[in-house]
């Protein structure tokens, strides 16, 4: 892959793997097996949450997280040194919210789940705007200061309530978000677009996608007048096929993925990547096969028109 983003102290490779099919869709060996082809193959970042996968029937939260950590031990400490491991606090069924003893009491379950002695990128997963930014970075700040965690960042927060925190960190000389991880992607832009991304650019924070491929339509597998493949996601995907929108962003992306002869999977993480302020996006793999187009992106560059073909369509 190409050279990594430095996000504050940490280098992040340029595809996330995203980790929410972790002990969902991939099972125990099926996650060993992509966590290891995404770091063979120079990936380094991986990303998960506490919450992953409490949706589910019979899931607690957490299996995300243990997955990855029986991985981690499994492969050792020279593979554990050489990623960056991100997850988030704040949905936990058992840690709902971000007041401080909420926040400190998931993060000692995260580590203890993930068999490691730091997280290198704490999300606040949802804002909880019943607790003052005050309390929120005072609580990160303290597991920044005892080593538990590297860098900050926030997930799913209004405008206001991120400039808010930026300012309170940068008063005060506590740790402050390095990095910022939206819904963005061709579909849905208005998620980010906007205030919340002038904000990103004006604070100099890293911009990390989730949903870069929204739920799979973006890879192009769903096509009008076709037969939705079988998954979890075909009915969120379906929707987006139903719109007219949808279909024109489809037709772009193939046109683009044809000049390159790569997967739409990939032009449609390229589009990402090349927008102002994005570090890299992350996107998930629920098989082996499902990551040399992802990882792809690393080394697809779109001309000026592409990029103008892509955005129109998407509009």
């Amino acid at each position: 892959m190409n050279a990594d983003y430095k996000i504050g102290q940490l280098s992040v490779s340029p595809l996330v793997l995203g980790g929410n099919v972790f002990g969902w869709t991939a099972d125990t060996p099926t996650s060993f097996a992509v966590l290891d082809a995404y770091t063979d193959g120079g990936g380094n970042t991986i990303d998960t949450a506490d919450a992953y996968s409490a949706w589910v029937e019979g899931n607690k939260g957490g299996e995300s997280e243990t997955v990855i950590g029986e991985w981690l031990a499994a492969r050792g400490s020279t593979v554990r040194d050489n990623v960056v491991i991100a997850t988030k606090v704040a949905r936990h069924p058992d840690h709902m919210g971000l007041a401080p003893a909420t926040i400190k009491a998931a993060c000692e379950d995260s580590l203890r789940r993930l068999r490691t002695d730091r997280i290198d990128l704490y999300y606040t997963h949802f804002d909880d705007e019943s607790v003052e930014v005050s309390d929120i970075i005072g609580a990160l700040d303290e597991l920044v200061k005892e080593g538990k965690v590297r860098e900050i960042a926030a997930s799913n927060i209004a405008p206001t309530r991120l400039a808010e925190s930026l300012a309170f960190s940068d008063r005060e000389g506590l740790a402050r978000y390095v990095a910022l991880q939206p819904h963005y992607n061709l579909v849905s832009r208005d998620t980010y677009e906007g205030e919340l991304a002038a904000l990103a650019q004006r604070e100099s924070l890293a911009v990390l996608p989730y949903y870069a491929l929204a739920s799979g339509f973006l890879t192009g597998k769903y096509r009008p007048g076709e037969a939705a493949p079988e998954g979890a996601r075909t009915g969120k995907a379906a929707q987006y096929l139903a719109t007219e929108r949808g279909q024109r962003v489809l037709a772009a992306l193939t046109t683009v993925a044809n000049a390159h002869q790569c997967a739409e999977a990939t032009v449609a993480l390229a589009w990402l990547a090349a927008q102002p302020t994005v570090a890299a996006p992350i996107a998930s793999a629920r098989t082996v096969d499902q990551l040399p187009a992802l990882m792809a992106v690393a080394d697809l560059r779109l001309t000026t028109e592409e990029l103008r073909l892509l955005t129109e369509a998407s509009a």
